[in-house]
Formats: C-alpha cells, sequence, structure tokens
C-alpha cells in the first residue's frame, strides 16, 4: 500500500518505523512483548484494506480501551483519509449513540482481544467538510452539557506531542506507562502520538487499580508515568510498595494534585511530581518544572505556548492560550469566541505569580446565592483547613428563595457536620457557608479523574 506522505503525522512515522524496525514499540503491564515497530506498520496495512469500503472523510469511532492495535488503527485510518472519533471505555450507551449522531459515525472499532470493525446501527448523515477535513475529533462537554466535538488536523496534534516531548524532555531513550486512556486527550498526547512521530515506546494497561499500576511500573522498568493525582494519593497510602529506580519523570494531570500528596510522594518514592495543565482544545498548556507547596500550581506556559490574561487588571483572570497545537473549531456548530483562529479561552481562573500561573477555579463554577457570587475554591480551601479533613469538593445546587444555595462533599475522619459548619461560620461571609455538608468515603471522580460539580447538583439536590 502507498503511503501518503502529504501528512506530517504518516511523514514522521515513515522515518521512526524504517529507524527502528524490530525494535519494541509497546509491552503489556507485565513486561511481556506485545508490538514491535514493524508489527504496528503490518497491522496498519491489515486494518487499511479492514476500512477499504468506508469512504473518504467519513467518521470511524475507536472503543477499544488501551489495546496495542490503536496505533495500527490510527495509522490506517490516516492513510485512508478517515475521521478518528476515540470513545472512552466507560462511555454510556446513551452518550454512545449521542456522540454517534453528532460525528455521524459511519463505522465503530470495538472489541477486547480480537478488534472488529462494525457498522453503526442507523446509516450516518453526509458530513461536508469544506475541504477542511479534520483527522481527529474530540468528544467533550458542551456549555449545556451536550456533548460536542473537537476537530484537530495532523499539523496541530504533532505540534502538541512536539509541545510536550519538548517541555518534558521525553525522548526515545524513555519507556511510557500508559494507563491513561488513550481515548482522552492526555492519553492521546502523551501517549500515542509520541510513539508514532518521536518513537517513544510504551507499556499498555487496561488495569488501573493502584497495586498493579505501581506493580506494573517496577516489572517494565517504565521511566515515564503520565498519571492522576488519584494514583499518587494511593501510591503514598500504599504498604510495601515497591522501589522505582528507573522511574524518572512523573506527571499529574487531570485535576490539581494537592502540595500534601507531591510532599508525601517525594518522601516516600524521593521522586518530583510535575504538575501538567491541559485542555481537550488545544493540548498541553503549563508545565511545572520545579515543584511548589502552592494548591493549585501549574507552573509557566509550555514550549511553543502563549498565554495572555483576557482582564490583564485583575490578578485572577481568564487566559487565552495560543499555539500550533489549538483546535481548529468546534463541530458541529463553532463558538469562534472560544476556540478559533489558533487561540483557546479555557473556562479556568488563572492567577499569574512570579514563578507561574496557579489555577483558583472555573469561571463556570461561580456559585450565585442571592445575587452574591461565591467561588468554590474559596469554601473549598476553608473547609481543608479544618483539622480532619482530608478532601473537599463544594457545588452550588437549585434553592427556591436564594436562587442557588452552596453544598459540599468531604472526606474526613473525627468530624460531625455541625463541628465542620461552625468551623466555616467563624470563617467565612454567611452566604458562603455550605447549607449542607455530606461526608463520604472519596470524591467522585471519573475515568479522567475529574469531578463533575454539575453531577454533584444533581445527586445531593436541596429538599423542597
Amino acid at each position: 500500500m502507498k503511503t501518503r506522505l502529504n501528512d506530517p503525522i504518516l511523514q514522521a512515522w515513515e522515518a521512526i518505523r524504517i529507524r527502528n524496525r524490530d525494535r519494541v514499540a509497546i509491552f503489556d503491564a507485565q513486561g511481556k512483548i506485545a508490538r514491535t515497530f514493524s508489527e504496528i506498520e503490518e497491522g496498519a496495512h491489515h486494518f487499511a484494506s479492514e476500512l477499504e469500503p468506508i469512504e473518504r472523510g467519513k467518521v470511524v469511532a475507536i472503543h477499544i480501551g488501551n489495546h496495542p492495535d490503536w496505533p495500527s488503527l490510527f495509522l490506517a485510518c490516516l492513510r485512508k483519509q478517515l475521521v478518528v472519533l476515540p470513545l472512552e471505555q466507560t462511555i454510556s450507551d446513551e452518550q454512545r449513540k449521542s456522540g454517534f449522531q453528532i460525528c455521524n459515525v459511519a463505522a465503530a472499532v470495538s472489541g477486547g482481544r480480537n478488534v472488529q470493525i462494525l457498522p453503526p446501527a442507523t446509516a450516518p448523515a453526509t458530513t461536508t467538510w469544506e475541504g477542511h477535513r479534520p483527522a481527529l475529533l474530540k468528544l467533550t462537554s458542551g456549555t449545556t452539557a451536550a456533548p460536542r466535538a473537537v476537530r484537530f488536523r495532523s499539523e496541530q496534534l504533532l505540534a502538541d506531542c512536539e509541545n510536550i516531548c519538548e517541555t518534558m524532555g521525553i525522548s526515545e531513550r524513555d519507556l511510557n506507562f500508559g494507563v491513561i486512556p488513550i481515548s482522552h486527550s492526555y492519553g492521546f498526547s502523551n501517549l500515542l502520538t509520541p510513539l508514532i512521530v518521536r518513537g517513544v515506546s510504551l507499556v499498555l494497561s487496561n488495569d488501573r487499580i493502584p497495586r498493579a499500576i505501581i506493580d506494573g511500573l517496577a516489572a517494565t522498568r517504565a521511566t515515564v508515568f503520565p498519571g492522576m493525582p488519584v494514583f499518587y494519593q494511593s501510591f503514598c497510602e500504599m504498604e510495601e510498595a515497591p522501589f522505582l529506580p528507573d522511574l524518572g519523570l512523573c506527571i499529574s494531570a487531570g485535576a490539581p494534585l494537592a502540595p500534601e500528596t507531591a510532599q508525601a510522594f517525594c518522601g516516600k518514592f524521593r521522586r518530583e511530581i510535575h504538575s501538567f495543565y491541559g485542555a481537550s482544545e488545544c493540548g498541553g498548556i503549563c508545565y511545572v518544572r520545579e515543584a511548589q507547596p502552592v494548591p493549585g500550581f501549574v507552573g509557566m506556559a509550555m514550549s511553543g505556548v502563549e498565554i495572555e490574561q483576557v482582564d490583564p487588571a485583575n490578578p485572577v483572570s481568564l487566559i487565552r492560550v495560543r499555539s500550533r497545537a489549538v483546535a481548529t473549531g468546534y463541530f458541529p456548530e463553532p463558538d469562534e469566541g472560544k476556540l478559533g483562529g489558533g487561540i483557546f479561552v479555557p473556562d479556568d481562573l488563572l492567577e499569574k505569580t512570579r514563578g507561574g500561573y496557579r489555577i483558583v477555579g472555573r469561571s463556570s463554577d461561580l456559585i450565585n446565592v442571592a445575587g452574591k457570587k461565591v467561588h468554590p475554591a474559596e469554601v473549598e480551601a476553608e473547609i481543608l483547613r479544618c483539622e480532619g479533613v482530608q478532601a473537599a469538593i463544594v457545588f452550588g445546587r437549585e434553592s427556591e428563595r436564594r436562587n442557588e444555595e452552596i453544598a459540599a462533599c468531604v472526606v474526613a475522619k473525627g468530624l460531625s457536620e455541625s463541628e465542620l459548619l461552625a468551623h466555616c461560620r467563624a470563617r467565612l461571609s454567611s452566604w458562603q457557608v455550605p447549607r449542607r455538608i455530606y461526608f463520604v468515603e472519596a470524591i467522585p471522580v471519573n475515568e479522567r479523574g475529574k469531578t463533575s460539580r454539575r453531577e454533584l447538583a444533581r445527586r445531593y439536590p436541596a429538599v423542597r
């Protein structure tokens, strides 16, 4: 099959596969060989023939978890000029159906050990890309909670990979440990594209149990671990954890990393954790090169990324992100005020400090309590100062009399709700004090390691 070398990712892969040939590209979590670079190329040829009946420009959904066929499938789709839509394993049937309809999916790749290419239940509508066919669509939540897709060309995906590898110092000599989902933006840019365009071998695992992860890190002698705060916290609490002499780079993304977790991990494993801040719409934004014990600290702009404050007169502001990695736009409906022209404006509110940026919350998280705006981060910070509190998340929920009221989910030991409320009343304004506090064993997170305040508001409604 003739390779289409007008695609920059395919151009990079051509050089990588020729240079590496029989070198191991993918290991399993026990350190066994799963794919060589040559076998990835053979798989790409196989899947290209399987995808032959699908018309150029159509969307192919890939729903296979962290399967070693991911690189081959992606390369095959690029060669056939098909658009890839990654889907996370935990996606609900309803969400998958909605994603298929929004993106006009023409075929779905699924399966465990054996990958299958299946047509959708209903025929897809025709998508006209108007000469700007993307290589990848990323599903993300819209402002109304309805999903929408983000459009990426190969040039943008390649730029994000370059920004990440240059900033973090990741090279062909490294071995990535892949337990974060390839289907998520974080996994796609930190695991899949570095393998294809830079020859960074990886370990692939679908087992997210902390003990299995840390045993896999030790068994495979991985040098880079792109993780999430929940993993590092579990490692710190683990008894008889293995020594990890080969692990050189620990990355944390997906949610804020608590300074206490970072300090405990460093004390136990003698490794610093580097916080990484990014978004589905633009890839990497900031990176902590030198750890600081500051809540929400995400460091300076990454290589190839420019940041400016939307409101430079205020210490806390939205930001504009400029880079070659910023997506083309949303699909099917654009939102050029938020994403377009190489610029993306995240919903996060950032404070610019001498050492870098610090996330203090999200503009969309503001809670309107009888006309007074309350930011959840302020209330969370005060709750976390109370002795015995281990974790907390604050959210707003509908209130008949006050528009919204404040509630919180808290992980704590030796505390009652009345004691914690008394602590808040002594330190917060009356409108900032939660109406209810729910004690939970763990703050609920999704596969990306994030918690949805909107979902918590639905789960814990106010009693009418």
